[in-house]
C-alpha cells in the first residue's frame, strides 16, 4: 500500500459523500495503492452508514467507529496507528481541496520526513466569508506566529489538519496528544528528532456542510499551553 489516506470525522455525512469521490478521481489520477480511513465518533448523523455504502462503491474505504469523541487528534492518531500504507495523510473533510494532496507527495518523494500545509504561506489563504471565519483567522495568525517564535521552529502553521507524514516516522516520534494539539506535537517532536519538514501553501474554505466543532477559546488556551510545554521541554 502506497498511501493510507485519513480523515476524521463527526457529523459529516454530506462532507464525506461529496470528498471520497474527488479522493477516487485523485488516486486513479496519480496511480498509486491507496486506502481511505474514515476514523468516525459515532456520529448520529449516518456518516459511518455513508462510509460503508461509499466503500461498495469504490472498494478501498476502511471505517473505524470509535465509541466517544477523544478530539481531533486522538482520532487521527488512531487512523495512523492503523494504517497499512507506507505514506500517512491526514486531512479535514470540510475545508480543504484534494489539490493540496499532492502538494504533500511531491514534496514527501522530494525527501522530507513530515510536510505540513499552512494557510499561511505566500499562496497560501484562508477564505474568510463570515465574521466568524474572520475572527478565527486572526486567532489562528497570531497563535502560530507566537509557536514560531517559542519553539525556535521556521514553519507557519502549526494547528491545520493537512499534512503528510512517512509511516516509519510516525512511528517513531511517540504523539501522545488527543486534543487539537496533536497537530503541534507532531511537528514539536519531529523536529528535535532531526526529521526534515517541509510546508506547502493550501487554501483553506469555508466549510461547505455542517458546523465547525472548533471550540475556539478551548482550543487558543490549549494551544498556548502546549506551546509553553514544549517550549520548556524540547527547546531550552
Amino acid at each position: 500500500m502506497d498511501i493510507s489516506i485519513i480523515l476524521p470525522t463527526y457529523n459529516e455525512k454530506e462532507n464525506i459523500i461529496d470528498l471520497i469521490p474527488k479522493l477516487d478521481h485523485l488516486i486513479k489520477k496519480l496511480n498509486k495503492k491507496a486506502e481511505i480511513i474514515v476514523v468516525d465518533d459515532s456520529s448520529p448523523d449516518g456518516t459511518g452508514d455513508a462510509t460503508l455504502k461509499l466503500n461498495q462503491l469504490y472498494g478501498n474505504i476502511r471505517l473505524i467507529t470509535r465509541p466517544k469523541k477523544e478530539g481531533m487528534g486522538a482520532a487521527i492518531k488512531e487512523g495512523f496507528d492503523n494504517a497499512r500504507g507506507h505514506i500517512l495523510l491526514s486531512l479535514d473533510v470540510d475545508s480543504l481541496d484534494t489539490l493540496e494532496i499532492e502538494k504533500m507527495l511531491i514534496k514527501i518523494e522530494e525527501g522530507f520526513d513530515l510536510v505540513v500545509g499552512s494557510r499561511y504561506l505566500q499562496k497560501g489563504s484562508y477564505k474568510k466569508g463570515l465574521v466568524k471565519t474572520f475572527i478565527k483567522n486572526r486567532v489562528s495568525s497570531l497563535g502560530n506566529k507566537f509557536a514560531k517564535i517559542m519553539l525556535g521552529i521556521n514553519l507557519t502553521d502549526f494547528s491545520l489538519n493537512c499534512r503528510a507524514i512517512k509511516k516509519n516516522v510516525w512511528e517513531n516520534i511517540n504523539v501522545t496528544e488527543k486534543s487539537n494539539s496533536f497537530m503541534l506535537e507532531t511537528i514539536v517532536k519531529s523536529h528535535f528528532k532531526g526529521y526534515k519538514i517541509a510546508e506547502v501553501p493550501v487554501t483553506f474554505n469555508e466549510r461547505k456542510y455542517g458546523k465547525s466543532k472548533l471550540k475556539l477559546t478551548l482550543q487558543s488556551y490549549l494551544f498556548l499551553r502546549k506551546v509553553f510545554h514544549y517550549t520548556f521541554n524540547y527547546r531550552f
